[in-house]
């Protein structure tokens, strides 16, 4: 088994479509895959079918933009094998998406009074049908530089940091209702490279709330990260998980598969159902 459990697709803000992420994940020997895109499962039904053509595992997956609201700290929940409804994991999440597309317009919008050319009929045809934009959608009209060169981390910065002129944030999810939510709809609730966003504190706060799994395995984890997780994962009966946090040319230069989850109670449940 090889296993990625941190994916994102066109259905968010990664570059490739679903079809194109399985082509790559079937050339990587992946077995099994789930696409946790932001703060929806719009793309789970074709996954789903596209899986079974290619033979690849499909597992349900979502990556909730949630907020710990006792440290001011951004927090990514993921959601996993949830049932195909997703009734309580969708009425959370609807809100949020539609706050983040008019923000990102918002965005678009102040760009443009700048002098740089953002067309919005353009930019509204860089996502799905009922698709909600994203920053990197408006970076991919703006730069032809790579995601990891310095003329894209600039041009970013200035635009989106700083006093940028289109800085500033939506309003995220509580972390206790993305957990709550994913255990009501059937699913496995797991922190998110808890060492990129400094989350560590508040794992024991989720655990006692229903948090199943720790992401361990992720392109910016540390040595000493790995370490904190397994102690943690260890002390509050938490599984481990892993996974390339794969976005195509929108998020850093890393391959499909190149971080892969360690066998766990989610990859066990998929195996026997």
């Amino acid at each position: 088994m090889k296993a990625d459990l941190h994916v994102h697709s066109r259905y968010s803000d990664g570059a490739d479509t679903v079809r194109e992420v399985l082509e790559r994940a079937v050339d990587a020997g992946i077995t099994h895959i789930s696409f946790v895109d932001h703060d929806t499962t719009d793309g789970l039904d074709e996954a789903l079918a596209l899986g079974g053509e290619y033979g690849v595992t499909v597992i349900p997956g979502i990556e909730i933009s949630a907020y710990d609201f006792k440290r001011n700290r951004k927090v990514h929940v993921l959601g996993y094998n949830y049932n195909r409804e997703a009734r309580h994991i969708s009425a959370l999440c609807r809100p949020l998406q539609e706050r983040r597309h008019r923000h990102t317009l918002g965005q678009a919008g102040k760009i443009r009074e700048t002098g740089l050319l953002l067309d919005e009929e353009q930019v509204l045809a860089m996502v799905p049908e009922g698709g909600i934009v994203y920053k990197q959608h408006l970076m991919d009209l703006l730069t032809d530089a790579p995601f990891e060169s310095a003329d894209y981390q600039q041009l970013y910065r200035s635009l989106f940091k700083d006093g940028g002129p289109a800085s500033g944030d939506i309003r995220y999810i509580d972390a206790f209702d993305a957990v709550r939510a994913i255990k009501e709809d059937g699913g496995f609730a797991v922190i998110a490279h808890p060492g990129q966003l400094d989350s560590y504190e508040l794992i024991p706060e989720l655990a006692a709330v229903g948090l199943d799994g720790i992401e361990r395995h992720h392109p910016d984890h540390t040595a000493e990260d790995h370490e904190r997780v397994y102690g943690l994962a260890a002390e509050y009966g938490l599984f481990i998980t892993g996974g390339s946090d794969y976005h195509g040319r929108y998020g850093t230069p890393v391959n499909l598969g190149e971080f892969t989850s360690p066998d766990n109670a989610l990859l066990m449940s998929c195996k026997h159902s």
